[in-house]
């Protein structure tokens, strides 16, 4: 059982793979900084589905922007005001899912701006909230740091060249984090999930395709969901899962091996 003054923060908590493992999580006995960006039309589903969750988890909300370095520091500071002395962040969780997806070679064609907004938000995010954090000291003497990858790190979509790009980023992110931070007892490692039926898939084009081919793919003939990556990062959250670190983590069912 997590001790009790032991928090867990989710970046894009509010749906697909964040909400997941932040219910995961709970169950695991941690309480909750859940960071989302939602318009006020989508809040309540939101509001409903905390109701859901271990009544003994203290969670606390944060509708802000987490991509911006001065939104970070921003939430940061609302941290140390809201945690218990004490407390300290032991699992952070990297799921945002905010960036463009468009065709290269066709009208309204993806730019070098849309370019630079999504490797923002999807990849050096996670460097600026790992530093920030760090320098806050609030990170636990055993820290895990997550963050969802897929296979279009190193294969070609089309449409997810910025997704695509930052996936990549992301990756070579966490091995810095996992190499230089690993002397400040952080651990981070990447899940490659599988082809998950989430509001972001659902903006490529062929989607329904793409659904019945990744199922078709994998061994056990169904695609991924969202519960199938949240256990696996609850796993790597473990003090059994200490060593590992660096990693990229297929998480599919085994789709990948063929």
């Amino acid at each position: 059982m997590v001790a009790s003054n032991n928090w867990a923060l989710i970046l894009g908590a509010s749906r697909g793979l964040g909400w997941a493992t932040a219910q995961q999580l709970a169950t695991q006995g941690y309480n909750l900084l859940l960071v989302h960006r939602d318009p006020r039309a989508s809040l309540a589903n939101f509001q409903e589905g905390l109701e859901q969750m271990p009544s003994e988890a203290i969670i606390r909300t944060f509708n802000k922007d987490a991509t911006r370095s001065e939104s970070i520091a921003a939430l940061i500071s609302n941290f140390k005001e809201i945690l218990p002395e004490g407390a300290s962040i032991g699992v952070m969780i990297h799921a945002i899912a905010k960036g463009h997806v468009k065709p290269l070679a066709e009208s309204e064609s993806l730019t070098a701006t849309d370019m630079a907004i999504t490797l923002e938000a999807m990849a050096s995010s996670l460097m600026d909230w790992t530093q920030q954090l760090h320098r806050a000291k609030m990170f636990a003497k055993d820290t895990r740091i997550i963050s969802f990858t897929s296979e279009g790190s190193h294969k070609a979509w089309k449409h997810y060249a910025a997704v695509g790009t930052a996936k990549a980023a992301l990756e070579a992110i966490t091995r810095s984090i996992a190499l230089e931070f690993a002397p400040h007892g952080i651990r981070a490692n990447c899940i490659q999930a599988g082809v998950v039926d989430t509001a972001s898939l659902r903006r490529i084009p062929n989607v329904d395709q793409i659904l019945k081919y990744a199922a078709s793919r994998s061994p056990f003939k169904r695609i991924t969901t969202p519960e199938d990556v949240a256990q696996v990062a609850g796993l790597l959250c473990r003090p059994e899962a200490a060593w590992i670190n660096g990693a990229v983590i297929p998480v599919d069912g085994g789709a990948h091996i063929q």
